[in-house]
This record gives structure tokens, C-alpha cells and sequence, in this order.
């Protein structure tokens, strides 16, 4: 058993965030089982460290906790991509109109900012045309965090982040299943350039319909066959 070189506390915010960004990006796949040991091993930390962000993880959704059994990933499906993304419309809206109607010049400024660098990093992962790279992940969720960054409720900004990370493993397998072609520049983009001229209908009806073309993508491919059953992993694993 490695050991802990730093105090309990880094350790466990250490492994919790390699975790959470594995979940993210389906290096552990839905319905996968975890294996507790190995992570340890795979982490260096302790069992104390890994079981309590384990822990943290199922509390917010990301795990399942199973008695006597130990933890699985969060499985998804159909019926929860559909009720997710109704609600990240609603909620992803309200804050862009509050940030549209409270953004000050700064809030122009970080959008800009943050569009520039999402629009100048490659999407898929260097070698791997199926995964999403980590640089556009990091600069995707900074984009979408900057857009609505004026929004004058910290309620709701908080509850954004946590729908947008539960829908970050749904947008992440929807990559290698687009069966149309996307131009995500251009969806950026023209949500920014709304947003910037302060007209709040246009802005939010295309980062609607931005987030529903990467729900009908999977929900197309569900309906061919594979789609989201692909990602479970088989019982027993």
C-alpha cells in the first residue's frame, strides 16, 4: 500500500478529483464497477482517502453506492438525458438572461476571452478521433461558465454547475455517435455574439438548441441500436 505523503485531507481532494474527472470522461464507464484496491494503487493514497471520495462522489450523483457490494458509476439512460437537458434548458436560461440583463463590460471582456481560447483548441484528443480532448473539455466548460458568469443569483449559478457536469458524460459519448455534421464553431459563436448584443431571446433559444442537438444525437443513435446502451457496462464487470 503506498503511502500518504501529504495530510489526509489533499490526499482525498486529491483522489476525488482524479475520480470525478475519470467519471466525466468516461474512462470509468457507466455502470461500471469500482474497485476499490485498485485505486488506491492507481491514485497512491490510502483506502481512508479513496472510500471517503468515493463517498463525496455518490453524494453528488456521480456514483452509486451499493451495500455490501461497494460502488458502481452512475448509470445513464434515455429517460434521464431527456429530463436533464429540459431542465439545464430552463435553468442554463434563466442565468444567461440574468447575465445578458446584470453583465457589466468585464463580463463582455471574460466572454470573449473565454471564446477565443475554446475556438482556437482542438476538439478530439490528439490520436483519438472518438474522445474528446482535455484542453477543449476544460476550455468548453470555462466558455459556458463565462457566458453566464454576470448572472446576479449565486443559487443559480450553483445549481448550473452541477446540472452541467452531470451532463458532461452525456455530451463526451456523444461525440463519436454524431450522425450529422455539427459545427460547433458556429454554435459558440453565434450564442456569444447574442449575448453580446444583449438579445437575450436569440441568445437563449440557440444555447437551447445547443444543448438539445447533443441530446438528439444520442437519443438517435439509442434508436438505431447502440446509443447509450453501449456505455453499461455488463453485470457482473
Amino acid at each position: 500500500m503506498p503511502r500518504d505523503a501529504t495530510t489526509g485531507g489533499s490526499l482525498t481532494q486529491t483522489a476525488y478529483e482524479r475520480l470525478r474527472a475519470d467519471v466525466l470522461a468516461c474512462r470509468l464507464r457507466p455502470g461500471e464497477r469500482v474497485r476499490i484496491n485498485d485505486l488506491c494503487e492507481h491514485l497512491s493514497v490510502s483506502l481512508s482517502a479513496v472510500r471517503e471520495a468515493l463517498s463525496r462522489l455518490a453524494a453528488e450523483g456521480f456514483l452509486v453506492a451499493e451495500p455490501q457490494r461497494g460502488f458502481r458509476v452512475a448509470p445513464i439512460s434515455a429517460e434521464e438525458l431527456r429530463d436533464l437537458t429540459a431542465v439545464r434548458v430552463e435553468i442554463e436560461g434563466l442565468c444567461l438572461r440574468r447575465a445578458i440583463a446584470a453583465g457589466d463590460v468585464a463580463w463582455e471582456e471574460q466572454l470573449v476571452a473565454a471564446h477565443h481560447r475554446l475556438s482556437r483548441t482542438p476538439e478530439r484528443e490528439e490520436g483519438d478521433e472518438n474522445r474528446v480532448g482535455e484542453a477543449f473539455a476544460t476550455a468548453h466548460a470555462a466558455y459556458h461558465r463565462a457566458l453566464v458568469a454576470g448572472c446576479d443569483s449565486p443559487w443559480l449559478l450553483r445549481l448550473r454547475e452541477i446540472l452541467y457536469a452531470q451532463g458532461e458524460r452525456y455530451r463526451r459519448l456523444s461525440v463519436p455517435l454524431a450522425r450529422r455534421p455539427r459545427d460547433l464553431k458556429r454554435e459558440h459563436r453565434e450564442i456569444m455574439e447574442a449575448a453580446l448584443a444583449r438579445d437575450a431571446d436569440r441568445a437563449v433559444a440557440l444555447l437551447a438548441r445547443h444543448m438539445e442537438l447533443t441530446a438528439a444525437i444520442l437519443l438517435e443513435a439509442e434508436g438505431d441500436g447502440p446509443g447509450l446502451a453501449v456505455t453499461r457496462s455488463q453485470p457482473g464487470t
